[in-house]
């Protein structure tokens, strides 16, 4: 019989573990947390001191009772939850539940599920760390707060089902201020030239940029300024000036946090950020390998360190000059010290073995589990390399005070870039430049002048967010991928293309919180918030200090909002549109994906239409109605009426005006309209009574 228990989260976990640690040992899963705040109330007593009511998990009675009969059984038990706040919670909650105070229990922690790193905590197991502990209930206690307080006002303000949350609002605000940001962009004309030349007796030629004017930077406005230097420049001979050859050096990556972890997975393999979780989960508790069995591949992958362990530096150095040579391995460490809160210390995500290349265990891994871990495992190793060297060569050619500059590059070691690809330079003009000096004939074959307009910012991305956020340190590791789930699940936003654009509910609901909770959705506030998790953890503040200094200021936020707010939720508009069926006039009617014509009859009469707003400016196709329309997801955008038949649309609110310059249609952007042609570029104040 087993005289040792280990209790950890998951099946997978337990699976792997109970390979490690032998007959000895009986592991068994908690399935995650056995008690949690009830989800009927706030389950925070606020006027006892800020006490939370925990209870039992509804479903999760039977499981606890097979843990405590094992728990009678064993001569000690230890807690081996994931190495972070939320982890030692789950012990601490398990501690309580299990009646452990009267038993030999102890927490013990591992970074990688490997053989050596289980074994080795049961020599460090310790007490439960009740500073982690009390940093996640504060945690908790903090998003149940604002989560229950302020929720019914927005329920009470715009419709039911509804929700608000600490983190969540911040990212909501975010998206909604990229969209103001995007849709008030003036472009603005800007001209770019280059020269096509030959150098000498070179039979390819290469392309030279307008770097300088007479005047000074070359910042070129308008066509007509353009037609000015082409003329200036007509049968003119360029003359080769100063010749420059410099060695520059791309340091290797950095090895994978949780966050560049869900940036680089988004842009190289379309993962949405709950999707890497979830695959880097399976990875980090234990996938049955041939020959090795169940092992975990990667290190814990909540973290926000790039500290690699020693032993790990060493077996990655091994394995570089074995497989690339000894002058690939990285002579220099690569920790960064970014001044931020590192997460429980944690190493950065990395391959527990690296002789496990991704070639080796493809067959037993599925597709994603495959790329994902590809991904891990040639970013660390590339973190261990040397630097990639380049050859820079750079050459300006000039006429009558234009300068024009032609620069190529080569690649002199490629280092980490063996095994991490990055966008590489140009190196294909390289012979080109081999030849050339002060005496060289340059035979200019054209110039190709081209119109651009300035680009409005992109939308946010679930990786660009997730950058974002962690830039203005809101959130931690662990929840940013949940976060943006729940904006996305509440229909606050939807994604097309990667692209995460914000609803009508969405605005609406960031309308409410802009208003009435400015200090919840502020940014510094919210990141402040997460230094004083920090310092509870860190035992230098009380969580409870913390709870009770931010609840008068939400509480007296709450009372305004409900007595001085708005009511967003507008009620039934008649409509001259008639029903199909009973012949009464429609209503406009305010549903979860925004309005809809209904019959006031209902639910005698059930008939409903798509609502679509006229906006007052005519089809520059077809003459008919323009008109508020939406995409299946939500986002909204203007166009004819009479679609399909008519294919006019735009994502920009059209105005009656006409553009002066050309004719087109304008379109309205903050308090200026600009031409619908992109080769027009004409900008116009916006008429005070539009």
């Amino acid at each position: 019989m087993a005289k040792n228990l280990v209790i950890v989260e998951s099946p997978a976990k337990a699976k792997t573990i109970k390979k490690f640690l032998g007959n000895n040992y009986e592991v068994i899963a908690s399935n995650g947390h056995v008690r949690d705040l009830p989800k009927s109330s706030m389950g925070i007593d606020v006027d006892n001191n800020f006490e939370p009511k925990y209870i039992t998990i509804r479903g999760k009675g039977d499981l606890l009772a097979t843990l405590r009969k094992a728990v009678k059984k064993a001569d000690k038990v230890y807690l081996a939850t994931d190495p972070d706040r939320e982890g030692e919670a789950i012990s601490w909650h398990l501690s309580i539940a299990l009646k452990l105070e009267d038993k030999k229990f102890k927490r013990i922690t591992f970074n990688e599920i490997t053989k050596n790193a289980v074994k080795g905590s049961l020599k460090e197991a310790r007490d439960i760390d009740l500073n982690l502990v009390d940093a996640q209930q504060a945690r908790r206690a903090l998003d149940r707060l604002v989560g229950y307080q302020i929720s019914p006002v927005l329920w009470a303000k715009v419709k039911r089902g509804l929700s608000a949350g600490r983190v969540q609002s911040v990212a909501l605000r975010l998206i909604c201020d990229r969209e103001e940001e995007i849709n008030n962009f003036i472009p603005e004309e800007y001209w770019t030239l280059e020269a096509a030349v030959k150098a000498g007796d070179a039979k390819k030629p290469f392309m030279a940029r307008l770097q300088k004017t007479p005047s000074g930077k070359a910042e070129i406005r308008s066509e007509e300024e353009m037609k000015a230097i082409l003329k200036e420049l007509k049968g003119e001979t360029l003359t080769v000036g100063d010749i420059k050859t410099t060695t520059r050096t791309k340091k290797s990556p950095l090895p994978f946090t949780t966050s560049t972890l869900q940036q680089e997975a988004a842009k190289k393999l379309n993962f949405a950020t709950g999707k890497t979780m979830r695959i880097a989960q399976q990875l980090y508790e234990g996938v049955d390998i041939k020959g090795y069995g169940s092992i975990g591949l990667i290190s814990y992958l909540r973290t926000d360190s790039v500290r690699i362990s020693d032993e790990a530096k060493a077996s990655a150095a091994e394995y570089i000059e074995k497989q690339f040579g000894k002058n690939y391995v990285s002579s220099a460490a690569k920790n960064a010290n970014t001044g931020k809160k590192i997460q429980d210390a944690h190493e950065a995500i990395r391959p527990t073995d690296v002789t496990l290349t991704p070639v080796k265990v493809k067959d037993q891994l599925s597709r994603d589990q495959f790329r994902l871990y590809q991904l891990v495992y040639n970013r660390f190793l590339a973190s261990q390399m040397e630097a990639a060297q380049y050859e820079s060569n750079t050459i300006k050619l000039s006429a009558k005070g234009y300068d024009f500059v032609a620069t190529s590059t080569k690649l002199l070691f490629e280092g980490f870039m063996a095994v991490y690809a990055v966008e590489d330079e140009n190196d294909d003009m390289r012979n080109l430049f081999s030849n050339i000096d002060e005496s060289t004939k340059i035979v200019v074959q054209e110039f190709i002048d081209k119109q651009h307009f300035t680009q409005p910012p992109a939308h946010y991305t679930e990786g660009s967010l997730v950058k974002k956020l962690e830039d203005l340190g809101i959130g931690r590791p662990s929840t940013y991928a949940p976060t943006i789930s729940t904006i996305l699940a509440r229909r606050y936003v939807v994604k097309e293309n990667r692209n995460l654009y914000v609803t009508e509910i969405g605005e609406a609901v960031n309308q409410i919180m802009m208003k009435g909770f400015p200090v919840i959705v502020d940014t510094e506030f919210t990141a402040n918030i997460e230094m004083l998790l920090d310092n509870i953890e860190e035992g230098t503040v009380n969580w409870k200090t913390v709870i009770s200094n931010f609840y008068p200021d939400l509480q007296e936020a709450v009372s305004a909002a409900n007595e001085e707010l708005e009511r967003v939720k507008i009620e039934d508009e008649v409509t001259e549109e008639v029903c199909d069926e009973c012949g009464r006039n429609l209503v406009v009617k305010y549903g979860p994906h925004g309005k809809f014509l209904a019959c006031p009859g209902f639910p005698e009469c059930r008939f409903t239409k798509p609502h679509y707003e006229k906006i007052g400016v005519s089809c520059p196709h077809c003459g008919k109605d323009v008109v508020l329309k939406k995409t299946k997801k939500g986002r909204k955008y203007f166009g004819c009426i009479d679609n399909p038949e008519c294919d006019f649309m735009t994502w920009q609110k059209p105005s009656s005006t006409k553009c002066e310059k050309c004719g087109t249609i304008m379109l309205e952007k903050g308090n200026k309209l600009v031409c619908n042609n992109d080769k027009c570029g004409f900008v116009c104040s916006k008429p005070k009574n539009s």
